[in-house]
């Protein structure tokens, strides 16, 4: 046999030297290796529960054999299912795209259903909060009565009012003639301005109006006017806080009417730079409550038109009514659709550029235009399908489809990753099944983590969260199938294109590169491509992904130093240091006035209010139930001096501002019991003197105060309400709102504390245990899931890791970065669980996965699988999300801030710190079993029992003097090159076994790569 090779050397056949020399079939990638048949089950491969049974009966028969479906571990059965997906597809392609569309269509008719709900209270204020069961309380015994015992201080739900602050133009003392005179103005046309019901009928603001004693509510300080000449020459005072008009014996305290008040010595007011007026409507019964809503959005049209500052030249107005937050929600959340369209088109952009290669047969140009194209109408059917069931629609989940497109962009570079990776050679039908079980677990983890980590939010006592991470995680399902069905057919038509070797984008018939020498650098750089059929395994139309060598040859090289490492270490712990220190000072809650655009027409209003009205804020009430004996002194003097102590509370004004019945009338008494000869010895007779000597009078605020049963025998509930100071952030009002809580808890009485606003700052006790809640579970859910799909305890153990460092990293640079602990933020982080296991999953598995034998080589080999899918899909969600940023408002710009977090934490641990720690402390990183630079690695892949699929046993490669060397793609391109010469002798004689015929290529059915020689 030498011999004979020897003579063909020394002469070589005229016939075999006249025509073109024909490429071996190079080995296949043994790390593609996977998917046609259930493997033999070893000791290497086996499931935990295979492990576990052998372990607990090691005698049975199937112990033996490991014959049972569960001694094969869950990601082998995930690839074989998606092998046999691919083929399926490859066979009825158009089932697969014509089924999905129609049923996205059956499902975007659901759209005309939609109840579209913008309520802030019912969306931002827990679900289980204590204020809806107190506001439930203070209902049962003090209903409001808006048509006849109306008072702003003791109302229990916002009702309808429109809400005015003013300032003098140049900041000038609001105690002035002409501003005055100005303000006079304003006042009679609020009063007496003509609006329109749905039928053109005219109404006036005393049609509507809330009433007190059968008169109108009025802002009764401005009869101060007449006195201001008299102010201005000092000859009349304004004493601060409280002050009794003379004339009209009217009760002004004007810490609620005005603000930014100067004071002279003697305690009277010198000025003051801003005042609030107030105009309320009705809300019984319901047809008064329609023609106040009618009241509220004319008087807002008027304001928006300029009409009422025209009425008053020397002043400027701000605006607030019911609806203020409703509508500027709504308003904020619709306004986001125009950027959706520039995503669009960015993202169109981005995919079409990232998955065109120099090769214009092979590229996947129009399948970046699929893959956006599947995540939309998955996105679409989703919504239409949960709109269908009746779940309410909310305008936060207008940045869902960001997200979507993001995520399902995300597959599409998993996918086509794993289709550069099959052999070129195969069959459509060979290659695509292939491609399926590669990138079967990666895109299955991907999005169940996803999925999961949304659905995790439905447990959140938020119904913005829990609608917002149903429609997400739905979107995220569909999305899924849609890509394994919808995309993987369009993959299929494009695979089908490209083995007729017709152009990516003109489908016209074009030469490889091997073949279009001759023709012009044009038709070299844009038309040329495929692969020779002549001789499909030559070099020069065998060239890998150009970027995903970089991430093999240099990127993971480049890791692997022992100084980068160490560096890589170094940045980690800086990085979680700052994070840390972040999460000690974060700050929780959500304003309203964060619901609105940054150039809302409401954010001055809300500017006033924190500049002079912040002081005195908001009057919490203390009810008092139950069965208490009021004309028992000792349970009256017990009542006054819980009173005290709510006084005492640094956050609660002087006892002047405090308005208490019942102090009230042990004074009324003490004065005038025994002049009256009133005796309150027993309940009967103390309840009857109190309503005709004390509760007397239509105006007579007191009486909405106390409650009494059917008899009037007993007091079955009173009312106390308390004046709110210094309360200037959220840190104050969930402080003052525990203590009120915990001295009502610990009180022998039933006491309720409340007011409106308490039903939002219940969040701010909630949304900390909520968040770390939420949080906790979606990681062990993730934790759970990767340990399934990833069989190994190391690698699982990282990948928890990893989800703690991220979210650790989100929360702490989220408050660098100005972003608040609220439940806008608490959706991206629990969306930040799943998103944080998409990059180190990836590397994870592929790290595991690779069939190799060093650290350095794995981290090669998984850089090189999925560095490239990793950075596209990071890239692409940011992306996704990028436009957000230009949108006026703190819930989008919050949401990029915290994708964008997430997202780049994410990609720096897939990429850098998860290959680091796992060269360093995964599985055999303790090997020192490292081949020598010009070694080439014995690869034996396991035999897969052949199916109906036409592919024959995996390959053994062995090198040999005789026989071609066979290298592994991702071994060094150097090795490469230290054995091309071998190879070029070696092809000699694997042509003159193989002849001019293509049986035996044709033969290799098996899934790999094809390696130049």
């Amino acid at each position: 046999m030498g011999r004979a090779s020897d003579s063909r050397l020394e002469a070589p056949s005229p016939s075999l030297h006249s025509r073109r020399r024909r490429h071996p079939t190079p080995p296949r990638d043994p790390n593609t290796v996977r998917g046609s048949g259930r493997p033999e089950i070893t000791d290497d491969n086996i499931s935990i529960l295979g492990k576990i049974f052998v372990k607990c009966f090691p005698n049975f028969e199937s112990s033996r054999k490991k014959d049972a479906f569960f001694f094969e571990r869950f990601d082998s059965i995930l690839s074989r299912f998606f092998y046999k997906l691919g083929e399926a597809i490859a066979d009825h392609t158009g089932y697969f795209i014509l089924v999905p569309l129609f049923v996205t269509l059956v499902f975007s008719t659901g759209y005309q259903r939609m109840n579209w709900t913008d309520d802030p209270e019912f969306l931002f204020s827990p679900l289980n909060g204590r204020a809806r069961q107190e506001r439930a309380v203070v209902e049962k015994y003090f209903p409001t009565d808006t048509s006849h015992h109306f008072d702003a201080s003791r109302l229990i739900r916002n009702g309808r009012y429109v809400h005015f602050l003013i300032t003098a133009k140049g900041l000038k003392n609001i105690f002035d003639e002409e501003i005055w005179a100005d303000l006079m103005a304003f006042e009679n046309f609020s009063l007496t301005h003509t609006f329109y019901d749905d039928k053109g009928n005219p109404f006036t603001y005393e049609d509507v109006c809330a009433k007190n004693g059968g008169e109108c509510v009025k802002n009764q300080f401005l009869e101060l006017g007449e006195r201001i000449p008299e102010f201005k020459r000092r000859e009349f005072k304004f004493p601060f806080p409280v002050m009794l008009n003379p004339k009209t014996f009217n009760n002004y305290v004007f810490p609620t009417y005005f603000g930014g008040v100067k004071l002279y010595p003697d305690n009277t007011i010198m000025s003051a730079e801003a005042l609030r007026l107030h105009y309320w409507g009705t809300t019984e019964p319901k047809e008064a409550d329609h023609l106040s809503s009618i009241w509220e959005k004319q008087f807002l049209e008027l304001f928006l038109n300029g009409t009422l500052s025209a009425l008053a030249p020397s002043l400027e107005i701000t605006i607030h009514n019911s609806r203020t937050a409703e509508l500027e929600f709504q308003e904020n959340t619709r306004s986001v659709l125009p950027y959706f369209i520039g995503t669009f088109f960015v993202m169109v952009t981005f995919c079409l550029v990232t998955v065109t290669m120099g090769d214009c047969v092979r590229s996947k140009t129009l399948l970046g235009l699929a893959g956006i194209i599947s995540a939309v109408l998955a996105t679409t059917t989703a919504f239409g399908f949960l709109i269908y069931c009746g779940m309410p629609f909310i305008g936060i989940n207008m940045a869902a489809p960001f997200l979507m497109l993001g995520i399902g962009i995300d597959d599409t570079f998993v996918m086509l990753a794993a289709w550069q990776r099959a052999r070129f050679q195969d069959t459509v039908k060979e290659r695509l099944s292939s491609a399926y079980a590669d990138a079967a677990v990666s895109i299955t983890i991907t999005s169940l983590t996803n999925m999961l980590s949304f659905f995790v939010g439905y447990v959140t006592p938020f119904a913005s969260v829990q609608i917002f991470c149903i429609y997400t995680g739905m979107s995220v399902l569909v999305t899924y199938v849609w890509h394994i069905t919808f995309f993987g057919a369009c993959l299929a038509i494009c695979a089908k294109l490209e083995k007729k070797q017709l152009h990516n984008v003109t489908c016209k018939p074009v030469k490889p590169v091997s073949e279009s020498k001759e023709e012009s650098y044009f038709y070299r750089a844009c038309c040329s491509g495929g692969i020779s059929k002549d001789d499909p395994y030559n070099p020069e139309d065998n060239q890998p992904h150009a970027i995903m060598v970089l991430f093999r040859d240099y990127v993971a090289e480049f890791i692997n130093m022992p100084i980068i490492k160490g560096v890589v270490l170094l940045c980690f712990l800086v990085y979680i240091s700052l994070a840390v220190y972040g999460i000690t000072v974060v700050q929780e809650g959500m304003q309203t006035r964060k619901l609105a655009r940054y150039d809302s027409y409401t954010i001055p209003f809300y500017n006033m209010i924190d500049k002079y009205f912040s002081t005195f804020s908001y009057r919490p009430m203390i009810v008092f139930s139950g069965n208490i004996t009021y004309s028992d002194p000792a349970t009256s003097d017990a009542i006054l001096k819980f009173m005290d102590l709510v006084e005492s509370h640094e956050s609660i004004g002087d006892p002047l501002y405090t308005e208490c019945w019942l102090r009230q009338w042990m004074r009324y008494m003490d004065k005038n019991g025994k002049y009256l000869g009133l005796n309150n010895t027993d309940e009967p007779t103390y309840i009857r003197n109190l309503k005709e000597y004390f509760l007397a009078g239509e105006q007579n605020n007191f009486v909405l105060d106390v409650a009494f049963n059917e008899d009037s025998t007993r007091i079955i509930a009173s009312r106390f309400i308390v004046q709110s100071v210094d309360v200037m952030d959220a840190v104050s009002d969930r402080k003052l709102l525990q203590d009120l809580r915990r001295w009502a808890d610990e009180s022998p009485f039933e006491i309720t504390v409340f007011h409106p606003l308490y039903l939002f700052f219940d969040q701010l006790t909630l949304v900390r245990s909520t968040s770390l809640t939420a949080i906790s579970l979606a990681a062990v859910v993730m934790m759970v899931i990767s340990f399934v799909f990833i069989p190994n305890p190391i690698c699982s153990l990282w990948v928890g890791f990893s989800i703690v460092s991220i979210e650790i990293g989100v929360i702490g640079y989220m408050t660098h970065w100005g972003v608040n602990l609220d439940p806008i933020s608490m959706i991206q982080l629990i969306m930040c669980i799943g998103f944080s296991v998409d990059f180190t999953a990836h590397i994870c598995y592929a790290y595991l996965s690779a069939r190799v034998n060093t650290p350095d080589e794995r981290v090669r080999e998984c850089l090189y699988s999925l560095g490239l899918p990793v950075m596209q899909g990071a890239l692409s969600t940011l992306l996704g999300v990028l436009t957000l940023i230009f949108v006026p408002s703190y819930i989008f710009i919050t949401f990029f801030k915290t994708v964008f977090l997430v997202i780049f934490f994410g990609a720096i641990h897939g990429l850098f710190l998860i290959p680091v720690f796992l060269s360093l402390f995964g599985p055999g990183s303790c090997s020192k079993n490292e081949k020598k630079f010009n070694e080439v690695e014995n690869y034996e892949i396991m035999k897969l029992p052949t199916s109906n699929n036409h592919q024959t046993d995996a390959v053994s490669a062995r090198p040999s003097p005789t026989k071609e060397l066979q290298v592994p793609p991702h071994l060094p391109s150097q090795e490469r090159q230290l054995n091309r010469a071998a190879n070029f002798l070696s092809s000699t004689d694997a042509n003159h076994v193989n002849g001019a015929g293509r049986s035996e290529d044709e033969s290799r059915n098996t899934n790999g790569h094809a390696i130049a020689p």
